[in-house]
């Protein structure tokens, strides 16, 4: 029997392992073996019957013994209910793991309420026929707000989506984004360290929370135009609308940003750009950098605040 660890797609198969090591729970073990399993899938396969230890269904709380057999089914996965859309992608890079893509603003990654067709993976499944079983978000790996352009990468397999997802994190990805923001900050290298969670007044909006999730940002000063300062700008974590929250919170709002920033003359939506992702690639686990260059609008946009 071949190891789902050796590339094979996860489609009516059945793995069957025999427990060398004592003490690990069930849920843990299935996502180790199968590692295109996220631990809770594994734990919904495991509540659904499609698991079972020495010929029993168990639960996913369950302490493996050495000797133990586990039985792993896969089922076919439900029709995915997208349809791919002659959509442009601006492709920077591709191999056979991973797609490299710079999104423009406007462009909603996946269907939502609100926003059932024209997104980013619509057009990734009209450029690519087969990609990771992941309803309504095959391939995707980590987001873009709809109004940021920039540099995203997409999983093209399994094994390649659930490596990424591990580098995302552990905050081992270089994300670097372009922002402007209203006013003068200083200083010109600083950290934003303050814990991000639901608005308890406004639960569609994020805010700065004692309760939230650990939310930390990097940036520096690129430069000062009139009552504006360029920021490069780096999140070592990945919370909602992090940035766009923690600048708001210092005091310094980005431009262009109509929930959390300001609004501007210059610009119909968020000065925000993805300018650098850095990542191993999964196959050779080399580092990579890719980048974008600034979009035409908001180069003039710069040029008009100048």
């Amino acid at each position: 029997m071949i190891s789902p660890k050796e590339g094979v797609r996860l489609i009516n198969n059945v793995y069957s392992f025999v427990v060398d090591k004592p003490g690990a729970r069930l849920d843990k073990y299935v996502g180790e073996k199968c590692p295109e399993l996220s631990r809770t899938q594994a734990q919904r396969l495991i509540a659904d019957g499609y698991v079972t230890v020495n010929g029993g269904v168990a639960k996913a709380s369950l302490k493996l013994g050495v000797g133990d057999r586990v039985d792993i089914i896969i089922p076919p996965a439900p029709p995915s209910p997208l349809s791919p859309e002659a959509i442009p992608l601006n492709i920077i890079y591709e191999d056979d793991d991973l797609l490299v893509i710079d999104k423009p603003s406007g462009l909603t990654i996946h269907p939502a309420p609100g926003h059932p067709s024209h997104t980013l993976v619509n057009a990734i499944l009209s450029h690519l026929a087969d990609l990771p079983d992941d309803s309504l978000r095959p391939g995707i790996v980590h987001r873009l707000d709809k109004d940021t352009s920039g540099v995203m990468v997409v999983a093209k397999n399994s094994l390649a989506q659930a490596n990424l997802i591990s580098q995302f994190k552990a905050h081992s990805v270089v994300k670097a984004y372009l922002v402007l923001v209203k006013g003068h900050l200083t200083p010109e290298n600083g950290v934003i360290e303050a814990p991000i969670g639901r608005d308890p007044r406004n639960r569609k909006r994020m805010a700065v929370v004692t309760e939230g999730r650990e939310a930390r940002t990097e940036y520096r000063v690129i430069k000062y135009i009139d009552n504006y300062t360029l920021l490069e700008v780096r999140p070592e974590t990945g919370r909602t609308h992090q940035i766009r929250v923690h600048l708001s919170a210092i005091g310094y709002p980005v431009v262009g940003d109509k929930v959390y920033g300001v609004k501007s003359a210059h610009l119909s939506r968020q000065f925000m750009h993805a300018c650098r992702l850095g990542f191993k690639l999964p196959s050779t686990g080399k580092y990579v950098e890719f980048t974008s260059e600034l979009p035409s609008d908001l180069e003039q946009a710069l040029e008009d605040i100048a």
